[in-house]
This record gives C-alpha cells, sequence and structure tokens, in this order.
C-alpha cells in the first residue's frame, strides 16, 4: 500500500514540475493503460474460481448498488470536469 502511495507521489510532483509541457500524446496513452488495466482485471477477475462460482448467488441488490455506483462515478466525474471547464473559460 505504502508503495502505490508513493508511486503516485512522486507521478504527481513530476506532474507539478512539468506542468507547463505540452504532452498531446500523453492522453492517449493513458487511455490505453487503462484500458490494458482493465482487462487485465477482468482476466484475474475471471481466473478466480470462487468468484466465478459466487456470480450465481449475487442478488438484485448487489446488482443495483454497483449500477448506482457506476451511475454516481459518472455524474460526478462530469461535474467536476463541467466545474473545471467553466472555471478556465471554457478551454479544456
Amino acid at each position: 500500500m505504502f508503495t502505490v502511495i508513493s508511486l503516485m507521489l512522486v507521478g504527481m510532483c513530476i506532474g507539478f514540475l512539468l506542468r507547463r509541457q505540452q504532452f498531446s500524446w500523453i492522453h492517449r496513452v493513458i487511455t490505453t493503460l487503462i484500458w490494458i488495466l482493465l482487462f487485465l482485471l477482468g482476466v484475474e477477475v475471471g481466473g478466480n474460481r470462487q468468484i466465478i462460482e459466487g456470480l450465481a448467488t449475487l442478488g438484485l441488490e448487489a446488482f443495483s448498488i454497483t449500477i448506482a455506483a457506476v451511475i454516481g462515478s459518472c455524474m460526478a466525474a462530469w461535474a467536476l470536469w463541467y466545474l473545471l471547464y467553466k472555471k478556465k473559460g471554457g478551454k479544456a
């Protein structure tokens, strides 16, 4: 856990130091890495026998909580983007 936090803090510091640089390609790299991580997470979950066997016991409550969490996360991300976009005067 400490290593993950340390790596994130190092990345934030490097990002802060390079904040004036223009990296037009960085968004594509980040998106690609997120897709790769999601794929690997799916492979890991699919390979876990306990999770796969437990899918049948998940009820409507777990499904609705998951859907609500995804919708809430999307709405919060959109609201944050909107506030930041508006604060910059329309420049993304």
